[in-house]
């Protein structure tokens, strides 16, 4: 996981020239390079450096420069020298990087490399993966690598370590076709930038750090002992003896660079919330210089106060804890709150008690509803209805009528049966009288073939 920070100290923009072709012109490259420090200053002061191989396969340098006028120089006598056959990218790389690790002891600064390569580099992979271990190392110093590669072609061997180089350190991998797409690159660089840094590292960049320990030691400068002169206060606690642990066998030391003087567990304690990733390695809260203390000792401080803290128990409020007041000591405010409480209490009770009662009455008169509700009315006895067979002075009967629920009617059905009747008994069916109408006078005409009315043949 990753946060994102504000600049820690100024920038110091180093230009590494690579190119072995003649894509970009002396003069057209000295005009770009100084138009951008000097637009460069105008937003923050910064310094510059620039590193140019030359043929005999030494470099030329230059750092801490704070305008463009010895860059420039640098390149108006050096640049027809430099080799014309091959890529000095890593061993470039190797000497800036050497100079950022030296002077990151010293000072903390954001470091911004500006590679401008047009060859691919022919080095084995032993030399890139060497190159790649510093690359890696330089990322808790600040250090931003882009990589402008100046070529008219679209891919080269060379493109995915060039990728790997810059994206390892925050950086960008541009390409540039023309001439004016190189000023513009060059413009969209000026603009300053930020830095990550790690603030809680997965378990495989612990084992990681573990391995660069030692490293980051041999960088890390111990603090030395105070001067017969030096006052024996921490500029931390403000105090001769620790505030922290007490004993008179803390002695203060002081740092090499600029004097600034420590308690052992004050620097400790410091050192674990600020540190470049060791708990034992961190700069200096004055001059950021790289220090070094102890290791066992900040583990033991660390231990002590953030690990070896006991946890709060809540004490529980039983008798034997909670003192009881004497009567003689209750104020009259306090027996006037607990006669309204008794008062509060009473009338709870009584409306409480009244509501209970609504509620059994409200229920014993729904258990009797549903009581009621599921007993049956008994069934209504049969009507008797009186007869007489054979007249009115026959016999006289009773017939219960019971009540019948009405059903659907079964209607059934009844077969027909048919006689078979031979065709030939079969009369064909009668015509009926067709009506017709006279030609010549429009009559109507039935059943003959003359027309009564003009006497003419209906045909």
């Amino acid at each position: 996981m990753t946060a994102e920070s504000n600049l820690i100290g100024m920038e110091e923009l180093i230009f590494f020239i690579d190119l072995t072709t003649d894509f970009i012109k002396k003069k057209k490259l000295m005009n770009q390079i100084q138009n951008f420090i000097e637009n460069k200053n105008k937003i923050n002061n910064s310094s510059f450096g620039i590193v140019i191989f030359q043929e005999d396969d030494n470099p030329v340098w230059l750092y801490e420069q704070g305008d463009a006028h010895s860059i420039v120089n640098i390149i108006d006598e050096k640049y027809d020298s430099r080799p014309k056959n091959q890529s000095y990218i890593e061993n470039g790389l190797f000497e800036i990087l050497s100079y950022i690790f030296k002077k990151s002891r010293e000072v903390d600064h954001v470091y911004r490399v500006i590679v401008l390569s047009d060859t691919p580099s022919t080095r084995s992979e032993e030399y890139h993966n060497a190159l790649y271990d510093l690359i890696v190392k330089s990322k808790k110093f600040s250090t931003v690598i882009d990589i402008i590669r100046i070529t008219e072609e679209s891919d080269y061997i060379d493109e995915v370590k060039l990728k790997v180089i810059s994206s390892e350190t925050q950086g960008g991998m541009f390409i540039c076709n023309d001439i004016k797409q190189f000023e513009d690159i060059l413009s969209s660089l000026i603009k300053s930038k930020k830095e990550f840094n790690i603030i809680q590292p997965n378990e495989e960049d612990l084992q990681f750090l573990d391995d660069d320990k030692e490293f980051y030691e041999r960088l890390a400068v111990d603090l030395i002992s105070l001067d017969p002169n030096d006052e024996e206060i921490c500029d931390i606690c403000q105090f001769e003896l620790c505030p922290l642990c007490g004993a008179y066998s803390d002695e203060i030391h002081k740092c090499f660079n600029c004097g600034t003087r420590f308690h052992s567990c004050c620097i400790s304690k410091y050192a674990i919330t600020n540190n470049i990733g060791f708990k034992h390695i961190l700069r200096c809260p004055k001059c950021q210089s790289l220090l070094k203390i102890d290791e066992e000792y900040v583990d033991l401080v660390f231990e002590e106060e953030f690990e070896g803290r006991e946890p709060i128990v809540p004490i529980e409020t039983t008798e034997e804890h909670v003192q009881r007041p004497e009567e003689s000591q209750i104020e009259p405010e306090l027996e006037s709150y607990q006669e309204n409480e008794e008062f509060i209490e009473e009338q709870y009770d009584q409306t409480f008690e009244s509501s209970a009662k609504q509620r059994q009455k409200e229920q014993i008169s729904e258990d009797l509803n549903i009581q009621l509700e599921s007993i049956l009315p008994p069934p209504a006895p049969p009507k008797v209805k009186k007869i007489r067979i054979g007249g009115y002075f026959g016999q006289e009967i009773d017939i219960t009528q019971i009540k019948k629920k009405k059903g659907p009617i079964k209607v059934v059905e009844t077969r027909t049966i048919e006689d078979n009747i031979s065709i030939t008994k079969l009369k064909p069916p009668k015509k009926r009288a067709s009506l017709r109408f006279c030609k010549i006078c429009g009559c109507s005409v039935k059943h003959s073939i003359y027309c009564p009315n003009c006497g003419a043949k209906i045909e």
